[in-house]
């Protein structure tokens, strides 16, 4: 690579307000990305060829990339029953021909439905330039997404460290998010195939009404206990429990008890399609529409503004037959970031 050329395209990539933890370290950020069109070793083989590694076979569905430059990328099949058969068959050493053809008829199928899905360690945000280069390198190889197939329920998460885990901070995220939410929708619609599977459901308009009230400002516990009545499940297009999960794991566990849900400092946002099928489609077009909420969160005066407008907009008798809030709510973004 020219020398100068990696600092030049690291400037194109922008970076929030908010760069670092209360203990002054670069905030990170995980990225979940599902598709097919390759197999295992051919995906773990991009990941060495960018990062380095070694490659560990856990199974004919689980594979892990260890000891990159970021850390160990996960990679799978992302379906628990396959993944179990498996392991079961390289624990048992041998199997029956009977079980052998049993297991590969089943991942014949799966293989059809269900996608790979790379898990990355958490890498620095002033880093993830770097990942596009994957991605780059995947799409090259045959990785097909969302788009490929009416099918494709596929998926990109992001999972954004948080600069610190305090009440205030948390709810300012989710307000903003909670604000912004049909924008996100409108920038980047949500395939049909995703919709139908549940994944990405939206919040309910009475947790909107609590949240967005101008006089809700709740301790840690409250707002914990609030998400948890209102949203008992992982299904929401930012999942909030991994964090909840962070900050209070016995409070949470004691109402959620789904071993899924993995405690974290991080928001899970699910919404974004997976189109690394599409050479117009890069990883920066999440990140940026997501920027967008963490510039609106860490302005108090512009996020209390938005939410007063968004309050009077789902409380209008016409909110329900014209969807102009997207494009309403775009006058209060950053330009630079759109």
């Amino acid at each position: 690579m020219f020398p100068g050329l990696e600092q030049y395209r690291a400037q194109l990539w922008p970076l929030p307000t908010q760069r670092e933890t209360l203990e002054g370290k670069e905030r990170r950020l995980g990225v979940e990305i599902e598709f097919t069109g390759m197999d295992m070793p051919e995906i773990a083989q991009c990941i060495t060829e960018q990062f380095g590694g070694e490659i560990q076979r856990g199974s004919e569905y689980e594979y892990t990339v260890a000891n990159t430059e970021f850390g160990d990328f996960g990679i799978e099949l992302d379906s628990a029953y396959i993944k179990r058969l498996g392991r079961e068959r390289e624990e048992a050493g041998q199997a029956s021909e009977f079980e052998e053809l049993t297991e590969s008829l089943v991942g014949l199928v799966a293989r059809q439905l269900v996608p790979f899905e790379i898990v990355a360690p958490p890498v620095e945000i002033s880093q993830l330039w770097r990942l596009e280069d994957l991605f780059l390198m995947l799409r090259k190889e045959g990785a097909e997404g969302t788009q490929a197939s009416a099918k494709n329920a596929f998926g990109l998460q992001l999972n954004p460290e948080m600069p610190d885990c305090e009440a205030d901070t948390i709810l300012n995220y989710l307000r903003a998010f909670l604000c912004l939410y049909e924008w996100l929708i409108w920038r980047s619609p949500v395939d049909f195939s995703r919709r139908l599977t549940s994944y990405t459901d939206p919040f309910k308009r009475e947790y909107l009404r609590h949240v967005l009230a101008p006089d809700y400002q709740p301790d840690i516990g409250t707002l914990i206990d609030d998400y948890i009545h209102f949203n008992p499940t992982r299904n929401r297009a930012l999942d909030l429990l991994p964090l909840f999960a962070h900050v209070d794991e016995e409070r949470l566990r004691a109402k959620i008890d789904d071993p899924r849900v993995k405690a974290r400092p991080t928001l899970h946002y699910r919404l974004p399609n997976s189109l690394i099928g599409d050479p117009q489609w890069g990883l920066i077009h999440p990140w940026r529409d997501w920027l967008q909420v963490e510039a609106l969160a860490a302005d108090t005066t512009r996020l209390n503004a938005v939410c007063r407008h968004y309050r009077e907009h789902i409380e209008s008798a016409t909110s329900g037959l014209f969807s102009d809030w997207a494009q309403r709510v775009s006058l209060h973004l950053i330009p630079e970031l759109l």
